[in-house]
């Protein structure tokens, strides 16, 4: 998105507060977009104290479409626990989580808005503090307003939130547990991609522990100590034994249902209450038929 800026004669008004109000974001999210490099004024990066001047043209390189609204719609959920401040869905495979280009849409946060009165987080993600990938399936935490928002997110930024996922991985995993320490920043040959990376990479480390293994596949339980884009599924693939049926990062051709990936459970301290939560939820029939049929071969 190009912006030409304008502002008042003598008033000196910050890029990040600037693109808050011309975009209608959050100033988090400005600042994020900031800080990895995708907010250029006349081609060049800036910090986000940078004054913006009558006449910059600023480049800001995100894929959401501004002029859009986010539309409630009746979708079914499949919602595993709430209150008055949280919401613990069972997302379907499939469901994507938020508006995104393509998905503007049938998302998550469209059914979401037509049952809940959610506030809190940015326009296009409210209530969302964590997101899974479209086609993994499971348990997901949801806040329904601004002060829990930001406690569950401070809580997973401390790593305060625990979430277990199955897996069915190809390949025979050699050892019973494993641990992946690898940065994980966007692929600089395909951005629709993740990949390990020290180029722009962030800290990603994923545990893993191995449930059963069958003749060319292994069930694995992942632990994320880190929450990064697509974190299972690319360090799966840089160890060798990427997610079955990927379509991304996997062997071959992919069916419809996509990777076998789930988010098995979550534990976390309820920030009002104080008290320990914890909700777990079966994979879909698609992710047992496949354990199944593996355990026939």
């Amino acid at each position: 998105m190009n912006l030409e800026v304008s502002v008042e004669a003598g008033k000196e008004v910050r890029i990040d507060s600037y693109l808050s109000d011309a975009l209608d974001i959050s100033r988090s999210k400005v600042q994020k977009l900031i800080k990895e490099g995708l907010v250029l004024v006349s081609g060049k990066k800036v910090s986000s104290s940078y004054i913006v001047k009558n006449g910059d043209h600023i480049l800001v390189d995100d894929d959401l479409d501004y002029s859009i609204s986010v539309m409630p719609e009746d979708i079914l959920l499949d919602i595993v626990y709430e209150d008055d401040d949280l919401l613990v869905i069972n997302k379907a495979s499939g469901m994507v989580v938020h508006p995104a280009p393509g998905h503007y849409s049938g998302t998550l946060v469209n059914a979401l808005l037509y049952r809940f009165q959610i506030s809190g987080g940015e326009k296009y993600r409210p209530g969302i503090v964590h997101r899974l990938d479209k086609d993994t399936s499971g348990v997901m935490l949801v806040a329904k307003n601004e002060k829990m928002h930001e406690a569950l997110s401070n809580m997973i930024a401390k790593k305060e939130v625990e979430r277990h996922y199955l897996a069915i991985v190809d390949g025979v995993i050699k050892h019973d547990t494993g641990t992946i320490d690898a940065p994980i920043g966007r692929d600089p040959n395909n951005r629709q991609k993740m990949a390990v990376t020290d180029v722009h990479g962030k800290e990603a480390v994923t545990h893993f522990r191995v449930l059963e293994t069958f003749t060319n596949h292994s069930l694995v339980e992942c632990v994320l100590e880190t929450g990064r884009t697509h974190q299972i599924r690319v360090h799966m693939a840089y160890i060798g034994h990427p997610v079955s049926n990927d379509p991304m990062y996997g062997r071959g051709k992919s069916t419809e249902f996509g990777q076998m990936l789930h988010s098995k459970s979550i534990r976390f301290v309820h920030p009002k209450t104080k008290k320990e939560m914890f909700f777990e939820v079966e994979p879909p029939k698609e992710f047992l038929n496949t354990l199944e049929s593996l355990k026939k071969v």
